[in-house]
């Protein structure tokens, strides 16, 4: 791994942002972790390897990951009416689902007619109340006040929802009894020895050392501290650079037939393909090129963080950037980008 051109304290001082964690992946291998600047700003809390930061809506990879972990089980459809084994909340039915149902396919690539009503999935922070996913799903909390109902017929276009992976969620707690953190915890977390990924839903009381503040776009700690996301199949993700790659490199391994947690080559393989009717969406991320030239990727952006993710699983290279700050840009037009063009990882 080359970094060239770039200052990278120069330009987190630039940009004002405060806190800043990279992972490089080659030959499906951990080659470089590195860490910059504070976990909070005005305090001489360091980010190190262990640090972690919110992975927003990067969370969806690590959902995919388990629901194709569930359905090579048997426990999970990819391809079946969700209704079937929903028991909590239920879709509603209407003429829109009456030739193509919602399926945990289309949930996952954002084609399952389920929209996100305005305003909703917004964050959490300490001390405030925690709805339940089948409250969330009714529309009867401040976080979506409208119920989730399909709004297009589905698989007849794209359009990313954050309710959809709630369902998703629900799903698996209904099939399998557990909560969905300890799904995660059992079936990812613990085989692939992630130690600083959390589904946290409070900050555990005497490890906000390990925690990132999120800032904003002056650099300055946000309101709360720390921003919670009461759904996290969709959003609630914290985890570390390092950890987050090796979930990676676990794709990667299972494209080869050498997955840890006995995820198939050709489960791996559905995850990276062309899904429904959006040739760039596979399943809990998105797509560039096509078959060994495939370059997945997907972004992370809440109330005082970016970060991002983006890999060639075939070629067995990769890259994650996680920041505790929120700049109001497009992660590629503000240091994410800048580190991302930046590195040159020979082939």
């Amino acid at each position: 791994m080359i970094l060239t051109n770039i200052n990278i304290k120069e330009r987190m001082q630039h940009y004002q942002v405060q806190g800043l964690g990279i992972t490089v992946i080659e030959r499906s291998q951990i080659s470089m972790t590195e860490c910059f600047g504070l976990l909070e700003a005005g305090t001489n809390k360091n980010v190190e390897h262990n640090s972690l930061f919110s992975a927003a809506s990067i969370s969806k990879f690590f959902t995919s990951i388990l629901v194709m972990k569930l359905s090579e089980q048997g426990i999970l459809d990819l391809d079946e009416d969700v209704n079937k084994k929903l028991s909590s909340w239920t879709v509603p039915e209407s003429g829109l689902t009456k030739n193509n149902k919602v399926s945990l396919r289309n949930l996952l690539s954002h084609q399952s007619g389920i929209t996100d009503p305005e305003g909703s999935f917004t964050e959490l922070y300490m001390g405030q109340d925690h709805p339940s996913m089948v409250e969330l799903l009714e529309g009867s909390t401040s976080y979506c006040n409208i119920p989730i109902e399909v709004k297009e017929e589905p698989e007849s276009k794209f359009q990313y929802s954050d309710a959809g992976f709630c369902i998703i969620q629900q799903l698996i707690e209904d099939v399998t009894g557990l909560s969905f953190r300890q799904v995660m915890d059992e079936l990812i977390f613990q085989p692939l020895n992630m130690p600083n990924s959390t589904l946290a839903t409070i900050i555990p009381e005497g490890k906000s050392d390990f925690f990132s503040c999120g800032h904003n776009k002056n650099g300055e700690v946000i309101v709360g501290k720390y921003p919670i996301y009461p759904y996290p199949a969709a959003s609630g993700l914290w985890t570390t650079p390092s950890d987050l790659a090796i979930l990676l490199i676990e794709l990667m391994k299972s494209l080869n037939d050498e997955s840890s947690i006995g995820l198939s080559a050709s489960k791996a393989k559905e995850i990276i393909s062309p899904q429904g009717c959006a040739a760039w969406t596979g399943l809990g991320l998105f797509l560039e090129g096509s078959e060994r030239q495939v370059e997945i990727s997907l972004l992370g952006w809440g109330v005082g963080f970016q970060c991002m993710m983006v890999a060639n699983p075939y070629l067995e290279k990769g890259l994650v950037i996680m920041t505790n700050t929120d700049l109001g840009v497009h992660q590629l037009k503000g240091i994410i980008g800048e580190v991302y063009n930046s590195l040159i990882i020979p082939t």
